[in-house]
Order: structure tokens, then sequence, then C-alpha cells
């Protein structure tokens, strides 16, 4: 892939050219010292993928991602000191449209440097996500009845969808629902593994509800968000508890909303409803097409409303939401879906 990057330090954008040169795999298209220049220059020549530093002078990274993907769209990853230390900040790109974060690389003495691996690791899953192709849903083995395939035998779950542009969409739709919420919520957000405690910890911050990873064994409880917090996949199991699961090994979305829709579809027979945000590819449109064919309420944000309108798009084009709607008008449907009996 062609990357550039953007860092108003010297040492950090050369430790990530030495990085990307290094590879063998991908090179280095531009480098730019700030936000305004990287916008510039996107325009003038769109790379497959940026390094975005977050503070910078003239225009932050913030700001430059927002702008770039208003005028010349294209993957961009935060990377930063501290992902940690700079949480409201990354989630606020991320809302922008950055599609992760890392930790830059420290440069050694040697030329080597700490992090590199992981970097190239980021690297390489975003292209495997740019690259991604259409994939059908998995077929579905009939199981024996348990407690939580009967209606009625478990609470309302909602399960939400979202990669670029998802923090931003999920903190404006879950901030006015209340703490009272009669439905359990269950979120898949295309984010790392490693500031995934941070991301928790930001979004209980934004909402009434309280909000946590999910941890294998849990069970979803009305009021409650869990969040998909490792690079495996999210599941519902037979018997409605949460999990965990490496398989299906070769998707590059991780954790995948497909993974989950499908497994929601198959064994919640309670109140259900699934949402798909904004997000790049096509993650989660044939797992939001099972769940309607399940009996679910189906919803995918619109394109007017969409940071990136890719995954929703997908969900359009296959016939798996029964409502589009502007990012604003889903949560008063959820509200409604969960005062009425769901219909597909």
């Amino acid at each position: 892939m062609r990357v550039a990057v953007v860092n108003d330090s010297k040492l950090a954008a050369e430790s990530l050219r030495r990085v990307i040169a290094e590879s063998g795999r991908h090179h280095v298209a531009w480098v730019a010292e700030d936000g305004a220049e990287a916008v510039r220059r996107s325009t003038e020549d769109r790379p497959d993928l940026i390094l975005m530093d977050l503070i910078m002078p003239n225009m932050d990274g913030v700001e430059a991602t927002r702008q770039i993907m208003a005028k010349a769209p294209c993957a961009i990853v935060v990377v930063t000191a501290s992902v940690a230390g700079n949480a409201a900040k990354v989630f606020e790109a991320m809302g922008a449209g950055a599609l992760d974060a890392i930790n830059t690389p420290i440069l050694g003495m040697d030329g080597s440097g700490a992090g590199n691996a992981a970097l190239l690791h980021k690297i390489d899953m975003v292209g495997r996500l740019i690259q991604a192709p259409k994939r059908s849903a998995p077929p579905v083995t009939p199981e024996p009845p348990n407690p939580c395939m009967v209606p009625g035998r478990c609470p309302p779950l909602i399960a939400i969808g979202a990669s670029t542009g998802g923090p931003a969409a999920l903190k404006t739709l879950l901030a006015p629902l209340p703490a009272d919420l009669p439905a359990a919520i269950i979120v898949i957000q295309h984010v790392d593994k490693e500031f995934a405690h941070s991301f928790a910890e930001w979004l209980d911050e934004q909402t009434a509800l309280s909000v946590r990873l999910a941890q294998p064994g849990d069970r979803p409880s009305p009021g409650h968000v869990l969040i998909a917090g490792r690079e495996d996949h999210l599941i519902v199991t037979t018997d409605g508890r949460l999990d965990y699961t490496p398989e299906p090994a070769d998707y590059a979305y991780r954790p995948s909303v497909n993974v989950f829709f499908e497994s929601m579809a198959r064994y919640w027979r309670g109140h259900s409803v699934g949402v798909l945000l904004t997000g790049m590819g096509r993650d989660g449109g044939t797992g939001l097409l099972s769940l309607r064919q399940a009996g679910a309420h189906t919803i995918a944000q619109d394109q007017a409303s969409s940071a990136i309108y890719g995954m929703p798009k997908a969900a359009a084009e296959l016939g798996a939401a029964v409502d589009i709607l502007g990012l604003d008008a889903i949560g008063p449907a959820l509200l409604k879906s969960l005062r009425r009996p769901l219909t597909a």
C-alpha cells in the first residue's frame, strides 16, 4: 500500500518512514508536518492509508481527519505517543473517520524500534480491511431448544455494529437513552484490543447506561451496554451467554459484526433489534439480513449521517434493513421498537 505519514516530530516521522520502508510490503507516499499540509497533500495525491498524529501545530489530527474524510476519503490510523493518555482525542478522531489508533514506535539507536511489529500488523490489517471481498453468510445449523431460544425467556436485546466513525455515532445514539432502558445492548465496534478498555470507559461517560467490556459467560441484562473487547469474535452461545471465538480466523474484520449478528439470529429469541452504523467495508450486512429473517427489527444508518457509507450501504443493498434512518432518528426508533411487537 501507499502510506502517508503526518507528524510534526521529525524523529517520529523518521521512525514511521523506516518501519514502512523496511517492511517490503508498503512504501511511503509522502510525509506532511501538520494537519493542514496533510489535507492539501491528500487532495493532490490520495494515499491508501494515512498514519496521522494527533497533536500538531496549524491543524491537529482530529480536524485534519475530518477534512480529509470530507474531501479525499481514505483509511486513516491515528499514531500518537500515548493512545491511553489521549483517549478523548483518539475517539474524537475515530468519530471523524479514523479507523484505529496505535502508539508511535520508539526508534532505537540501531534503527530498531519497540512497537514496529505492532504497527506493521495494524497496517496489514487495514490493507486486508480495504481489500476484503464480499462474503456470504455462513450456513446455519439447527440446534435443540435452550432457555434463550424460547420466546419470553430473554430480555430484549439491541445489537449495534459500527466501524469508521463509530465512536461519535455511538455517543450520539446512546446519550439520550435512559438508565432504566428495558433492554440489553451489545456493541461490536472495530477497535483495537489494546485500547478497548479506554473506549468502554469513555463511552460510559457519554451515557446514563452502564458500559463495560463483555466477558466470557456474561448474560446481557437491561440497562447495560457490553462491548466486544478482544480481537476474537464475540458471540451468543447456545444458552444465551456471551463468549469469544477465534473462528472464522480468516475474517479481516475482528471482532466481526457479522459473526455476532449471525449468532444472535440463531440463539436469541427474545425481543431483538439489530443496528448497523457507519463504517468502511461490508461487515454486518449479511448478519443483519439473518436477523431480519429471524424476525428481528433491523435498522441501518443512512448515507447522509454516516461518516463512511460502507457497512450500512451493504445492508441496504441486501434488503437487510427494515428501516434506513438518520443517526438522530435511530434512538427514538429503538425506544419505539421496545414498546411494540417486532415485525420484519
